[in-house]
């Protein structure tokens, strides 16, 4: 009987040590994607070492559950809070190439107008480039980042289920005369707006809102200020960075949301969650569901 024991413990041993064997060869396994360059990146195992250079990247991979990956960041990721203490370098039109390379990243996370990449690549370094605009795009871009960290297509899928979700949650609490609410978004003082094709736009749309900038000017175009002005919007939103000054361009003071003070200016934290587009958009959703909320017509 004691034979028999100890042949079978060695069964049991001799096939814990195949599985192991195969799970270090599955986590092993070569990662392709393509990124929105159209060019394919070739990774020989998921990468242990990130570096993301966009917020919304950097909170995707947090959200994904990855952000002990993470080993650096640009200057603006600010959220989870726990990406504050890692080494900051620089931001997409200036990062800092030293430092990112000092910090032997498996792969550097990018947007597509982000400066560097090329030089980065020429340094030897995995760059992915992905820039979401659209609902469409986030839901895509949450699937490269899961295949790029190794994760299975289902972590992706369940988060963006949860995102979606909370979008149409916020949608259905708002009442029926938000339908008549004429909106202006201001992205940047310049004026850069957010118009109806952008994820900003969209998420307005399933909000029930009317977005004054329609979706042939683009996502995000820069605007003549007498066209808001023309436009005549029923409700102006914008972050408290960009506010400044708003109210006192010439003819402003005529337009039915200033005249009315029906304007809602969001704090810097409000406006990086709506401004965003990644895992936090149902919560950026509920921020402008309270705005709309606050001045729908009876």
């Amino acid at each position: 009987m004691a034979t028999a024991l100890r042949l079978s413990f060695r069964w049991v041993w001799w096939w814990a040590i195949v599985l192991m064997a195969g799970l270090v060869q599955a986590q092993a396994q070569p990662i392709q994607v393509t990124d929105d360059r159209g060019r394919t990146v070739l990774l020989p195992a998921p990468p242990q070492r990130v570096v993301s250079i966009l917020p919304s990247l950097t909170e995707t991979v947090c959200a994904l559950q990855q952000c002990q990956r993470l080993v650096g960041v640009d200057r603006f990721s600010n959220w989870p809070a726990a990406v504050q203490a890692l080494p900051q370098v620089g931001g997409g039109i200036d990062p800092n190439i030293e430092a990112i390379v000092a910090l032997r990243p498996d792969v550097v996370l990018v947007a597509t107008s982000s400066r560097g990449s090329e030089r980065l690549e020429a340094l030897g370094l995995k760059v992915v480039a992905l820039e979401p605009k659209t609902h469409a795009d986030v839901q895509r871009v949450l699937g490269t980042v899961a295949r790029v960290l190794g994760l299975p297509p289902g972590d992706a899928q369940r988060l963006w289920h949860q995102i979606d979700a909370g979008v149409q949650a916020a949608a259905q609490s708002l009442p029926a005369g938000v339908r008549q609410t004429r909106v202006y978004f201001e992205v940047n003082r310049a004026p850069f707006a957010a118009g109806a094709s952008s994820f900003i736009g969209e998420t307005l749309t399933r909000l029930g809102a009317q977005n004054i900038v329609p979706a042939e000017l683009g996502p995000f175009p820069k605007l003549n200020p007498e066209f808001v002005v023309r436009a005549n919007p029923d409700v102006i939103m914008v972050g408290d960075r960009n506010f400044a000054g708003l109210t006192d361009r010439p003819g402003w003071s005529r337009i039915r949301a200033v005249s009315r003070g029906q304007m809602c200016v969001f704090s810097n934290q409000e406006a990086d969650t709506i401004i965003r587009p990644g895992p936090r958009m149902a919560e950026g959703a509920r921020l402008l569901a309270d705005c709309l909320r606050r001045y729908a017509q009876p």
